[in-house]
């Protein structure tokens, strides 16, 4: 038995029965394996009667899956809390069926020597485990103990080793209100007390990250109880291999600082994934924010070095270890809407392991993603290998994080693409680099219209290549006629392409991405719209902003700088302002999730949009919602309208585009249906009209899906 570049090799000799029983059971292997094929050819019988595991051959087509990296198991656990045994407290316990994978690999074939574990010699006592195949660490390659393994330490911002046991000095430190880098599996979180709105808006003014959530780890299921409510579904997500930050729904008077999610009724709530993690918080005995490691925009840190010199400013403290990170990956992100996963960053936990595709590809292909929430996508045959997320290229030290993924992910395929897909708009980083990669590999570019891959990924992510109906309703993609896309309606597949079939009414935006950046810019532009100019100057929106209404009023009617767009994603923004929600952000979507979180979900009312031309004349709705705000109508009734009307309004277009070209299946994509009210609504109202609804369910409904969907429409054999 061995390992080479393709996969696992068995000679086997015995009894026709007994091969075939052993055929058998590897259809169900153990837990972090996965069988894709069993292929086997009679040999000629040799005589051996000993079992041996030869060593990994490196000639070949590389084609063996690298498994993502897992959370401790419940053995391990086991082990880890019981006194008697010898990995008692062992920060770094793990077994076949957990522990780190994918961020320690250097290359292929998956053994000691191509990892970061290379760096510590196994003793005689783990080598004896490893040896053995009646042992669960048989060949567990980051196999260690407390004698052999990497080690714990506690730094100040300086490197320098600071006095006591390092978890004990950390848990001190976190109860006087200190903030300390954790070094984790794929790079460093920054942690401090959940419950101290003194230590969490200390971490807040340090890491310049204002309003957007903070995630939460406990240490327990029970720990996560006590603060947020849990359905089956979201406890499942919560306790699997993968460990994502789950979005759940916060109890009331749960002991959290107000400041880790201001005005939110939820929390990202993750349980203790490692043994560093479970040390810390089992000594600390409460709930710890725990979030990336890095300043506002920046990748996360994740070499030490690097760590202390970005984290220096932030950290008080750094708990390290000398176990070094080949690849940084940040926690991945999850929610549950109407019983089904959606996920909102897919990374750790799940990459790299391969989107199956419905059809198998006749080339290399590298889909390159977008500007924002990026990741890349290679696909080989079948195998469609999404990366971690990389995040916001506009950052430099991302942007080369993007370009070190790539190069690594190709190196451990052993692939390099012959087709690159990019998007169609020329300023985004990973357009740049796809025509660099293309002068590289001499691979052919295509560019791809940005939501026709979101269609496209939500098609691979549900394994259909029939027409669609495809709905896609994001902030910002370039169209094909050159103007800002974003409320799209499409009927098409893979082979075909898609047509647009209709698409909301345009508006400017004045001033450009300021108005990304300030929606009440955006509600001033539909309010122009909706009253043809003559805005109720009563509206508080138009009272909390006139020292500059009539500056950017002349600008939007100007047309300098005012780019149109049928972007859902701002006429979300547009509402939020109206209605006195948010005038400025200070991260992307903030304003529509708070619309969301605003609306009232017991309300079943409603405004009638017109469907019965192109465009869409959304106008008319915005018109409804600030003239319901003149009358006295409550707030959260007036927006829970707005996406009760936005809901009916994609399900009467889609009716029609169905009854017109025959089509029954409505694909659902774009940054906007990550509002789970908005999305709820809709799927409840097509399925009422007996339409089929496909949803994201392994990759993101945002641009973190993206590359996926460039890949699959770029070979022309999809």
């Amino acid at each position: 038995m061995g390992n080479d570049p393709a996969g696992v090799v068995m000679e086997l000799e015995g009894s026709s029965s007994d091969v075939s029983g052993l055929l058998t059971a590897l259809q169900v292997p153990p837990p972090l394996a996965r069988v894709d094929d069993v292929f086997s050819e009679p040999l000629e019988p040799a005589g051996d009667v000993s079992f041996e595991i030869r060593g990994s051959e490196m000639g070949g087509a590389r084609v063996a899956l690298i498994s993502p990296d897992t959370a401790t198991c419940a053995d391990c656990w086991r082990e880890f809390h019981d006194p008697s045994d010898r990995r008692y407290q062992h920060a770094f316990i793990n077994c076949t069926s957990c522990g780190p994978r994918y961020t320690i690999v250097r290359s292929v074939p998956y053994d000691r020597s191509r990892t970061t574990m290379a760096a510590f010699p196994m003793c005689r006592r783990c080598q004896a485990e490893y040896e053995d195949p009646s042992n669960r660490r048989f060949h567990a390659e980051p196999v260690c103990c407390p004698n052999c393994g990497p080690q714990l330490s506690l730094v100040d911002q300086l490197g320098r080793a600071l006095a006591g046991p390092a978890v004990a000095a950390a848990v001190d430190l976190l109860r006087g209100g200190a903030v300390v880098a954790v070094k984790g599996l794929g790079g460093y979180h920054l942690a401090v007390d959940a419950s101290s709105e003194a230590a969490v808006a200390l971490l807040r003014s340090r890491k310049h990250r204002e309003d957007r959530p903070f995630a939460v780890m406990v240490a327990s299921v029970e720990g996560a109880r006590a603060l947020c409510s849990i359905s089956p579904e979201e406890l499942t997500l919560l306790t699997s291999a993968a460990r994502p930050i789950v979005i759940l729904p916060r109890r009331d008077g749960a002991v959290v600082a107000p400041s880790v999610a201001p005005g939110a009724p939820t929390l990202g709530m993750m349980l203790a994934y490692t043994p560093v993690h479970a040390l810390l918080l089992e000594a600390f005995g409460g709930p710890l924010v725990m979030t990336s490691g890095n300043a506002s925009d920046e990748p996360i840190a994740f070499d030490d070095s690097d760590a202390l010199a970005r984290l220096g400013g932030i950290a008080d403290a750094f708990l390290v270890h000398d176990r070094a990170i080949r690849t940084r990956v940040d926690d991945s992100v999850m929610k549950v809407v109407r019983g089904r996963v959606m996920p909102l960053r897919r990374s750790r936990g799940y990459v790299p392991t391969p989107i199956v595709l419905p059809v198998e590809t006749a080339e290399v292909v590298l889909g390159m993603g977008a500007g924002l929430k990026n990741t890349f996508c290679l696909v080989r045959g079948r195998q469609a290998f999404m990366s971690h997320h990389i995040g916001d290229l506009d950052n430099y030290a991302t942007f080369e994080s993007y370009a070190d993924g790539i190069e690594h992910l190709c190196k451990l395929l052993d692939v390099q693409p012959t087709v690159i897909a990019h998007d169609l708009h020329p300023e985004f980083l990973s357009t740049t680099h796809a025509a660099e990669l293309a002068d590289r590999y001499g691979a052919r570019l295509v560019g791809v219209q940005h939501h026709h891959a979101h269609i496209a990924s939500c098609m691979v992510d549900n394994g259909i290549t029939e027409p669609v109906i495809g709905v896609a309703f994001d902030g910002f993609g370039l169209g094909t006629d050159g103007h800002a896309w974003g409320g799209e309606f499409f009927v098409g597949d893979y082979a075909r392409g898609f047509d647009r079939a209709a698409h909301l009414e345009r508006a400017p935006m004045p001033g450009g991405d300021a108005a990304t950046r300030e929606p009440w810019r955006m509600a001033l532009a539909w309010l122009e719209r909706a009253y043809e100019g003559a805005i109720p100057g009563e509206l508080d929106v138009v009272q909390r902003n006139h020292e500059r209404w009539e500056q950017v009023r002349s600008l939007a009617r100007s047309g300098v700088n005012s780019p149109l767009t049928s972007s859902a994603g701002r006429l979300f923004d547009a509402v939020a302002a109206i209605l006195g929600i948010r005038d400025a952000v200070t991260y992307e979507g903030q304003a529509a999730i708070e619309l969301e979180y605003a609306a009232d979900p017991g309300d079943c009312g409603w405004y009638a949009v017109p469907v019965v031309q192109n465009p869409l004349l959304v106008s008319s709705l915005v018109r409804d919602v600030a003239d319901e705000l003149l009358h006295g109508v409550p707030m959260p009734v007036v927006a829970s309208r707005f996406h009760t009307s936005l809901a009916a309004m994609i399900a009467k277009v889609c009716s029609g585009l169905g009854a017109e070209r025959g089509l029954k299946t409505v694909a659902l994509s774009g940054g906007v249906f990550q509002n789970a009210l908005l999305l709820t609504r809709c799927i409840d109202l097509l399925e009422a009209d007996d339409f089929r609804v496909l949803t994201h369910s392994s990759v993101p409904t945002n641009d973190g899906g993206l590359s996926l969907g460039q890949a699959a429409l770029s070979d022309p054999t999809t």
